[in-house]
């Protein structure tokens, strides 16, 4: 009689041993990355601004922080760095503007908040953020989401704040050839202590783009997903087939109910699925047990984690 609950006690104390306390995940977009493009001494600045992203983070979680605000923190971060396509650094449209996007995700009662085509606001995942606490909608978009945001506080920035001399010479170099180029997004995902799953995406979209064209960052489902249930997931790539292929639902519904690990859902869905399909990108995913994956089809992504078990890593290109 005495060995069930002794059996008890050693599954539950192996249940705990197997369970992260916190794990946080960080992407800064995925695409044709690789050393000749990349020199020594640009690596070197994106390495420092991924580490400062991560630390801060982590921080945040060891002090018992929510994932949220983790999430919210780091993106910030990286939407204040010209080195990526977000937030300060975001790329132009065809029009010469900036129309940025961005999305946040509670995966304890499956919130979200998520805010497209902005051009005045410094920090979209923020306003993301208060679009999902403060309002009754999930995604509000171009001037209405401006007016929400002054309701709401926050700073507006003048169109100039966003401009950046090496991303305008990628729209003149783009305008020339005719095309759209794809850019690269930042995300994270990131569980906290008491157990819970947030994500978050944040992106300026396409160089060159046109028609007030929206992609995958802001769409629940697509380019962000989180469920304590399962994982949270933060997609970037190109944006059209993320959106098509709900990536980041996918992966967590494969979880569910195929009983895949997050490592073999987000491999299924972007080695096989995507690739199939002929589109390019990559995801960082959580799982409810800490458990990671960074997944990508490209010759890089900008990626970083950290767990609470000491665990951590900062790389560019695929071969790290």
């Amino acid at each position: 009689m005495r060995l069930i609950p002794v059996l008890f006690i050693l599954l539950c104390l192996s249940c705990t041993e197997s369970r992260v306390e916190y794990a946080l995940v960080l992407h800064g977009g995925a695409g044709n990355i690789n050393p000749t493009t990349i020199p020594d001494s640009v690596k070197g600045l994106y390495l420092a601004k991924l580490s400062e992203a991560l630390d801060t983070g982590e921080v945040i979680l060891k002090n018992r922080g929510t994932s949220l605000d983790a999430v919210e923190r780091v993106i910030m971060i990286l939407e204040d760095s010209p080195l990526f396509n977000a937030g300060k650094g975001a790329v132009f449209t065809n029009e010469g503007r900036n129309e940025l996007d961005a999305s946040i995700m509670d995966g304890k009662d499956l919130r979200a908040g998520a805010v497209a085509a902005v051009g005045d606001i410094k920090n979209p995942i923020r306003l993301a953020r208060l679009v999902m606490e403060k309002s009754k909608h999930v995604m509000l978009s171009g001037a209405g989401a401006s007016r929400f945001a002054r309701e709401q506080g926050m700073t507006l920035v003048d169109s100039s704040y966003f401009f950046t001399e090496q991303r305008w010479k990628d729209l003149e170099e783009q305008r020339k050839k005719e095309q759209e180029e794809k850019g690269g997004t930042v995300g994270c995902v990131a569980l906290d202590m008491y157990g819970n799953l947030a994500a978050g995406t944040s992106t300026g979209g396409m160089t060159n783009k046109k028609y007030n064209r929206i992609g995958d960052s802001p769409i629940i489902g697509a380019g962000n997903y989180a469920n304590n249930r399962t994982c949270a997931v933060s997609a970037t790539g190109h944006g059209e087939y993320l959106i098509r292929y709900t990536v980041a639902h996918d992966i967590s519904a494969l979880m569910e109910y195929s009983g895949k690990t997050v490592e073999k859902a987000a491999d299924m869905v972007i080695n096989e699925k995507l690739k199939q399909a002929g589109g390019s990108g990559g995801v960082i995913c959580v799982d409810r047990k800490g458990n990671i994956a960074m997944t990508f089809n490209t010759t890089g992504m900008f990626r970083a984690f950290v767990t609470s078990k000491g665990e951590r890593g900062i790389y560019i290109f695929r071969e790290e």
